[in-house]
């Protein structure tokens, strides 16, 4: 009997043990870090993300969205901890509201840009200097590309097809898409004869093949700056950026098209 009451007798402090056991975890747990990247980095990135040594950082989580869009939600507060933008004009517009740790920033890779069709079409073009691209979009095709004035990769299509003086002639033609993948799958699915995107896009989708590349002096670098999110600035998103930078993970990107930055 003496037993019996010394074994009840412990069972609240049992429960009591269990649960400081159960809350200790979630007490301390860190927070997932939040990476904002532009579209066009999805396929690489994924595929990053799922690297042992990244996994060990903690718990990570991306969204991808035209970097528009992902600079104005971290302006409304968005939990971001990371921010790759496709182009310096949206990185600076973070940093101009002193929303990014000024320090952390810095040119992460590269890109081309490139003109596309669906794997099966028959069009053949050379990016010149008032080339024919109505006349290869036919009576009723249309023009894939990022929107032309907010879209990163649209922005620089416009200014390449403008140098190239055929931009004033296709306006009218554009399919103007919410990002650069969107543009990308208008052409895989066939709905676009034609589509602008980046050649990291193009190498990660089987179904459109490259047609020419854009010379270089048609629109400015393209180049992905990375920075810290001021408020987010933890040793998790710090450890991640600092990985991103790595030989490791500079090597998986460029398996995905992308090259080293620009040297400026």
């Amino acid at each position: 009997m003496t037993r019996d009451r010394r074994s009840v007798s412990r069972w609240p402090i049992r429960i009591a043990w269990l649960l400081c056991l159960c809350l200790i975890p979630f007490g301390v747990r860190a927070e997932p870090v939040l990476v904002f990247a532009a579209a066009s980095l999805k396929p690489a990135l994924d595929r990053i993300l799922q690297a042992p040594e990244i996994a060990a950082i903690g718990e990570i989580k991306a969204s991808y969205a035209a970097s528009s869009q992902l600079a104005r939600q971290i302006e409304a507060g968005a939990p971001a901890a990371i921010f790759v933008s496709a182009d310096q004009d949206w990185m600076d517009y973070v940093a101009e509201r002193k929303l990014i740790v000024a320090e952390s920033r810095g040119d992460l890779l590269g890109n081309a840009l490139v003109l596309i069709a669906p794997k099966g079409s028959a069009i053949r073009l050379d990016v010149a200097p008032g080339f024919d691209l109505v006349g290869a979009l036919g009576k009723d095709g249309r023009l894939a590309l990022g929107e032309p004035n907010s879209v990163p990769a649209g922005k620089y299509a416009k200014t390449a097809l403008g140098k190239l003086g055929v931009w004033d002639a296709v306006a009218a033609r554009v399919v103007a898409a919410d990002n650069v993948r969107a543009a990308l799958n208008f052409v895989a699915r066939g709905e676009a004869p034609l589509g602008v995107v980046y050649r990291s896009d193009a190498s990660s989708e089987p179904s459109v093949r490259v047609i020419a590349t854009f010379p270089d002096d048609t629109h400015a670098p393209i180049v992905y700056p990375a920075a810290l999110i001021a408020g987010h600035d933890t040793p998790a998103a710090r450890a991640l950026l600092d990985a991103l930078r790595a030989p490791p993970q500079q090597a998986i990107f460029r398996t995905y098209g992308f090259d080293a930055p620009p040297k400026r």
